[in-house]
């Protein structure tokens, strides 16, 4: 999407460069790039444009069909295309453009592993982006249900539901079939979707300082790339849910010389917002987030994530919405992956590499949006470590997303999605399987239906240490 904000320019410009030397070129032999989304421009939420480029961008999909395994964006809309009178584009009724887009949940893995035509081609196919700026425009015509908002709400649900006195009939009603179809009645959410726990021992209330925390740069070891001290933005999930995640992480981290705090204050990192097409909600929690992590970088911290998707929206997502915000592309350029920082130290020479037990194999999947970071399979590698351990990557979609899994509407093609990695993990018959996204892990442990138990990969570096 454009880069300029002026209300003259159109949002998704293409430029009519065609010449006998490119006239016949696929793809693209360079490296693809990301124009910042111009959410603020008023033209960004004009419908007519929005549906020209719709069309266009979908004629061209239909051309090409190289994403037809990824999401079920693609199959719904070359299904539409299939079926219409014309058997082209032109044959879909508009209305219909708009089941493609509920269908995306922003993986953004057609964008990094498929397109051929993403920019700088003349083509200017940025898939995920313009199915953002589709949910946007949705989203402020008022076609976002309130059940939809409330999913989406991670923060004000994850506090409600760990309330001590309300976090057991929370848990206990979830597990009931009664009211599991009164949630599918009221929030749509699938009477048989794997819903994950709340505790009232949050990671926050777990979290306990030490020594090393009040240690200044010149007691720790940095290197190139790293501070050497670490403060981890807990995330709601990592908070709310899997807070014993979190505990593995600052364990890992302290049993490689690593200070660990937790960030002072923090919000919803704005992924499920921007998920939704909620652009004022994203820009409202990054007005929450950066100032204090941007305090904890100027003070020497690395900023680490456990959920991907976290790590991905203060990496690309706030950067591309606010280009000139100094601070949001500062707290960018210093947050990191754990498997990430992991390695960066080892190539620092900085990473314990004494483990006592072996993991033997371990099925991994890679989730979406590590792979969209473009930092390598890290995790893979810093397991590999481990000595008698093979991993076996799974690099396909789960087809969770933050709440696509478990809405009734869409459970279907989550499951199909999934299936796939499911039969990956059967023939791995691993002695561990996981996700680096805790939710695609638990999404995997329910496709698979047989009592087995999903483990973080940073929990099985914890065991592989004996800590």
């Amino acid at each position: 999407m454009s880069s300029v904000n002026d209300n003259k320019t159109p949002v998704n410009p293409v430029k009519n460069t065609s010449t006998k030397k490119n006239a016949f070129r696929e793809g693209s032999l360079e490296a693809p790039i990301r124009h910042p989304i111009d959410w603020q421009n008023p033209e960004f939420y004009n419908e007519k444009s929005l549906f020209a480029e719709l069309e266009r961008v979908y004629d061209l999909c239909h051309g090409c069909r190289r994403c037809v395994s990824l999401c079920n964006s693609f199959p719904t809309l070359f299904d539409l295309v299939d079926e219409s009178s014309t058997m082209e584009v032109d044959g879909v009724d508009k209305k219909d453009y708009w089941n493609v887009v509920d269908h995306c949940y922003l993986c953004d893995l057609c964008y990094q592993t498929k397109c051929p035509y993403t920019p700088p081609h003349e083509w200017n196919i940025d898939f995920p982006h313009l199915m953002l700026r589709a949910k946007a425009v949705k989203y402020q015509k008022g076609g976002v249900t309130t059940s939809e908002k409330i999913l989406s709400s991670t923060d004000a649900v994850g506090k409600l539901a760990s309330i001590p006195v309300v976090v057991h009939a929370v848990n206990a009603s979830n597990k009931t079939k009664t009211i599991r179809k009164l949630l599918d009645k009221a929030l749509g959410v699938h009477p048989d979707a794997g819903i994950p726990s709340y505790r009232s021992d949050t990671l926050r209330k777990r979290f306990k300082s030490d020594e090393s925390q009040g240690e200044t740069n010149s007691e720790v070891e940095a290197t190139d790339e790293t501070n050497g001290r670490v403060a981890i933005f807990a995330t709601c999930f990592g908070n709310y849910n899997e807070p014993d995640l979190g505990e593995d992480l600052v364990k890992v981290l302290r049993h490689n010389d690593i200070p660990v705090r937790l960030v002072d204050k923090e919000q919803c990192c704005g992924m499920p917002k921007l998920e939704l097409g909620d652009l004022a909600s994203v820009a409202k929690a990054k007005e929450v987030n950066i100032p204090h992590l941007v305090k904890l970088v100027d003070e020497g911290w690395d900023i680490m994530a456990p959920v991907p998707s976290c790590v991905l929206m203060f990496r690309q997502e706030l950067p591309l919405m606010f280009p000139d915000d100094e601070d949001v592309q500062k707290v960018g350029n210093a947050i990191f992956d754990p498997f990430e920082y992991l390695m960066l130290r080892h190539k620092g020479g900085l990473l314990k590499t004494s483990f006592t037990e072996s993991l033997g194999t371990v099925s991994y999947h890679v989730a979406c949006h590590q792979r969209v970071q473009k930092i390598g399979a890290k995790t893979r590698d810093c397991l590999q470590l481990v000595p008698d351990t093979e991993v076996k990557m799974i690099e396909r979609c789960s087809g969770h997303d933050g709440t696509y899994g478990v809405k009734t509407k869409y459970y279907d093609s989550a499951m199909k999605i999934v299936k796939p990695v499911v039969k990956r993990v059967k023939q791995a018959k691993a002695d561990h399987y996981g996700s680096d996204c805790p939710m695609a892990g638990r999404f995997i442990e329910h496709a698979l239906g047989d009592g087995s138990s999903t483990e973080h990969p940073i929990s099985l570096i914890r065991k592989a240490y004996g800590i």
